[in-house]
């Protein structure tokens, strides 16, 4: 097969990784890149002289010769290009969160669905070495029935303006937690608070409800003195701690728990056992995130198949921060989610 043509919109942040990465890939070109800041893609042309730059996006998407389209691009534009990109007969990558809300997810989705085009979600994290491994560890019931999942997101900035702390830095750990968990919440509860008038939240916690005896806490914080990014997965056989700043050993596995004896209708009969054996740290793959994702984008255009964070993984996301925005209004109300349209 030949190479597939791609074109990215928008060189700020996350822009340069992606472009980085995608020109490195077997199979794939970058051909154009677009923004509306000249003094941005003059970095783009230094260091890529063969790649066109643009401050039209319509350029890219009225290339008859680009397949493919990844858009990463503040989150209030995310529906508008990705609607254009797909009716130009594109394959879409766009960056997380898929869109501002599930209504516009939903509509994606079918416009992908109607052209048979690839729409994936850059859900970065999700195809990081640490959060496959947890998956897998989880699919093959190493942790047992799973009892909660617990993650903090912290560290001071970067203030956003168009999005609050849950839709910038939840929208990680949600997007890990929905792969790698077998079930999906029915509801959702989340406090937060402005402490720059007229700016959105930006401390807030988020609480995710299970049907099962599960339960899943996010803490998220634009204020906090040091960053500090780790997950506690506690199961009824092991337990996990995940620590993305660690070097290494960023998932560590304990052979620690509880065992319940005695009469469990009388409290005064009934006796809490403390379980403690090993703990390990297994090998991980090191592969950078975005060269693993950017194969997996690659290879789901080839091969026409779904890809592991796409739209409907995208939405699923979505409605939970939607669910979570309306409960901070609500001041922590309980919000259900739709759990029939997740299944299906």
């Amino acid at each position: 097969m030949g190479n597939i043509n791609i074109g990215v919109i928008g060189y700020g942040y996350w822009g340069p990784n992606l472009v980085r990465n995608f020109a490195e890939i077997p199979g794939a070109q970058v051909t154009k890149v677009s923004d509306f800041k000249p003094e941005l893609l003059a970095k783009v042309q230094a260091r890529y002289p063969s790649i066109q730059v643009t401050t039209d996006c319509q350029d890219i998407f009225k290339d008859p010769n680009i397949d493919a389209v990844i858009i990463a691009t503040p989150v209030s534009t995310h529906f508008n290009l990705a609607l254009a990109a797909l009716q130009a007969g594109k394959h879409v990558l766009v960056e997380k969160p898929m869109t501002a809300s599930s209504e516009q997810a939903r509509r994606l989705i079918e416009e992908a669905e109607k052209r048979n085009l690839v729409l994936m979600v850059d859900h970065t994290f999700v195809y990081t070495g640490a959060v496959r491994k947890m998956h897998d560890l989880i699919v093959n019931n190493q942790l047992g029935d799973i009892y909660y999942y617990d993650s903090v997101r912290v560290n001071l900035g970067l203030f956003q303006h168009d999005v609050n702390v849950i839709w910038d830095l939840a929208v990680h750990d949600l997007s890990i937690m929905n792969y790698v968990l077998p079930s999906q919440p029915y509801a959702v509860s989340a406090t937060g608070i402005s402490h720059v008038p007229g700016e959105p939240e930006n401390i807030a916690y988020l609480t995710c409800f299970f049907e099962s005896n599960l339960i899943a806490h996010f803490h998220v914080n634009w204020l906090a003195p040091v960053k500090v990014r780790r997950t506690l997965i506690g199961g009824s056989q092991r337990m996990i701690v995940y620590d993305d700043l660690e070097p290494s050993e960023k998932v560590k596995i304990y052979d620690k728990g509880i065992t319940v004896n005695g009469n469990s209708e009388s409290m005064y009969e009934m006796l809490i056992g403390y379980r403690t054996g090993d703990m390990w740290s297994p090998k991980l793959d090191m592969t950078e995130a975005l060269r693993t994702e950017g194969l997996h984008f690659i290879d789901c255009i080839n091969q026409g198949k779904r890809p592991i964070t796409d739209g409907e993984a995208g939405l699923q996301t979505v409605k939970i921060l939607e669910a979570a925005t309306q409960s901070i209004k609500q001041r922590g109300q309980l919000i259900e989610l739709n759990l029939a349209e997740v299944a299906a």
